[in-house]
C-alpha cells in the first residue's frame, strides 16, 4: 500500500492478477468464516478467554482482508478515487493491522496466566475481562490513526478532502509529519508486543522444565512460537517497500509482477496462519467443526415385508 509507482499492466495481466487475489481472499475469509460459525455455535467457547480472543483476531483479519482486497481491485479499477472514501478504507486498514499484534500479545498472556498462574487464570481471565481487553485492544489500535487524521485536519486545506488521489496510504498521508508519527507508533507498538512475546515464551519455557505433566506447557510454548512467527510475517508489510526497491533492482523487467507477488506475501498469506493455529491444531474446534460442516451419508437399508 505504500508503492508511489504507477501499476500499468496488459487488461489479460490485470484480470489475472485481480482474480488471484479476489479468489484468496475470499478462501481465507471463507475458512475463518466456518471458525466463527463454530465458535458461536457452542457456548462452550464464549465462556473461554481463550478463544474469545481467538475468534476475535479471526474476525479482525476477515476485515482486513476484505479492505485490503478493495483496496487492490480499487487501484486498478479506478485510479483516482474520492479522497474521503479511500480514507475510511485506510484507516480501516491500517486500525485492523495495528490490532493483529496487539491481538496476539494478549494470547500469549493469556497463556501466560494458564500455564504460569493457574490457581488465579480462572480469576483474571474472565470472559467481561477479555471483552473489556478487546475494547481496549481496539481504542490503541485507533489512536495512530486518529493522530494521523488530526495531523491532516491540521495541514491540509478542506478543498483536498474532496480531491480524487491514488487510493494508497502515502497519498492520503502525505506529509513527513504523518511518515514520522507513523513509524514511531509502529516502533513503539511492535517492540512492546515482542518483549511481550519473548516474556511469556520464557516464563512458560521455565515452567515446562519444572512441570511433570508437560504436556500443556509444552503445547502453550508451541502456540506462543506460532504467535511470533505469525508477528514475523505481519512485519513484513513494513518492509515492502524495501523488498520492492531490492527485488526490482535484479527483475527490472518485471515490476508489476514483483508488486503482486510483494502484495501476496505481506498482506494475504500472512492470514492463512491463523486458523491453522487454532482452528486445526485445537481437538475442540476441530471436533465442533466436524460436527458442522462434514456431510454425513445415512444409508438406509430396505428391508421387504413378508406377506
Amino acid at each position: 500500500m505504500n508503492s508511489t509507482v504507477w501499476i500499468v499492466d496488459s487488461y489479460e495481466e490485470a484480470l489475472a492478477k485481480n482474480i488471484v487475489i479476489v479468489c484468496l481472499g475470499f478462501i481465507i475469509n471463507f475458512i475463518n468464516g466456518m471458525l466463527v460459525v463454530t465458535f458461536f455455535s457452542n457456548t462452550m467457547f464464549s465462556r473461554d478467554s481463550r478463544y474469545i480472543l481467538y475468534i476475535h483476531l479471526v474476525i479482525n483479519d476477515m476485515l482486513m482482508i476484505f479492505v485490503s482486497v478493495s483496496i487492490y481491485v480499487l487501484t486498478y479499477a479506478s485510479p483516482l478515487v474520492n479522497f474521503s472514501m479511500c480514507c475510511i478504507l485506510v484507516v480501516v486498514g491500517s486500525i485492523t493491522f495495528m490490532i493483529t499484534p496487539l491481538n496476539l500479545a494478549g494470547m500469549a498472556i493469556e497463556r501466560f496466566f494458564a500455564i504460569c498462574k493457574p490457581l488465579h487464570h480462572s480469576q483474571i481471565c474472565t470472559p467481561q475481562r477479555t471483552y473489556i481487553f478487546i475494547c481496549l485492544l481496539w481504542i490503541l489500535g485507533a489512536m495512530p490513526s486518529l493522530v494521523d487524521i488530526i495531523i491532516l485536519l491540521l495541514t491540509q486545506p478542506i478543498s483536498f478532502f474532496r480531491s480524487f488521489v491514488p487510493c494508497y496510504l502515502i497519498y492520503v498521508f502525505p506529509s513527513k509529519a504523518h511518515q514520522e508519527h507513523t513509524t514511531a507508533s509502529q516502533v513503539i507498538y511492535m517492540s512492546l508486543v515482542w518483549i511481550i512475546l519473548i516474556y511469556t515464551y520464557c516464563r512458560v519455557l521455565f515452567t515446562a522444565r519444572k512441570a511433570v505433566s508437560k504436556g500443556s506447557a509444552n503445547k502453550a510454548q508451541s502456540t506462543i512460537l506460532l504467535h511470533g512467527v505469525q508477528l514475523l510475517l505481519c512485519m513484513l508489510s513494513y518492509v515492502t517497500p524495501f523488498m520492492y526497491l531490492i527485488i526490482t533492482n535484479f527483475f527490472p523487467q518485471h515490476r508489476t509482477k514483483v508488486t503482486f507477488c510483494v502484495f501476496l506475501l505481506t498482506n494475504i498469506m500472512p492470514r492463512l496462519l491463523s486458523p491453522l493455529i487454532y482452528g486445526v491444531r485445537d481437538q475442540k474446534f476441530m471436533k465442533q467443526m466436524k460436527k458442522y460442516f462434514t456431510c454425513k451419508v445415512i444409508i438406509v437399508k430396505i428391508v421387504p415385508s413378508k406377506l
